[in-house]
């Protein structure tokens, strides 16, 4: 796969994986954030949650980077770059709730695995097996997030 600019098949895929790699890192900083401010009664365990849950997150931005750059196209440069491109909203407030935290990462997850399922499409449609299958697995992570956020909620 080339960076041809007749394959718009290709370039919609390389939009999508750059949206997907801003909100990787705005997920990602914001489960390091809430991992930072959690406080209360479940504080270690929701503090290591969080933590395997960001691990788990940034591990898939460089990935996702590489494939954006091996199909032809240029990936996100800047934190100006991910703010522009990213949906997952930032969570800004100093004194939030640990459940509050919780329930904002499980939706964000669950977000977040839209937008892969979204882009497995396109990398059908642009015949890109590889990003087809590494989807796969990042969507299995995200939906293991959210069921673990959920299942702590209860």
């Amino acid at each position: 796969m080339s960076n041809d600019n007749g394959n718009n098949a290709a370039k919609a895929l390389a939009d999508s994986l750059n949206g997907l790699l801003a909100d990787s890192f705005a997920l990602y900083f914001k489960t390091k954030n809430f991992h930072w401010h959690v406080a209360g009664p479940n504080f270690r365990d929701y503090h290591l949650l969080l933590d395997e849950h960001a691990a788990e997150i940034i591990g898939i931005t460089d990935v996702i980077a590489e494939r954006v750059r091996k199909i032809g196209y240029r990936t996100l440069t800047s934190i100006g770059s991910v703010a522009a491109k990213q949906s997952v909203s930032d969570n800004d407030s100093e004194d939030i709730d640990a459940k509050v935290m919780l329930e904002e990462l499980r939706n964000d997850n669950m977000a977040f695995v839209k937008a892969l399922k979204d882009t497995k499409e396109l990398a059908e449609a642009a015949g890109d097996n590889a990003t087809d299958g590494l989807i796969d697995d990042w969507t299995d992570q995200a939906e293991q997030r959210a069921w673990f956020l959920r299942e702590t909620l209860k």
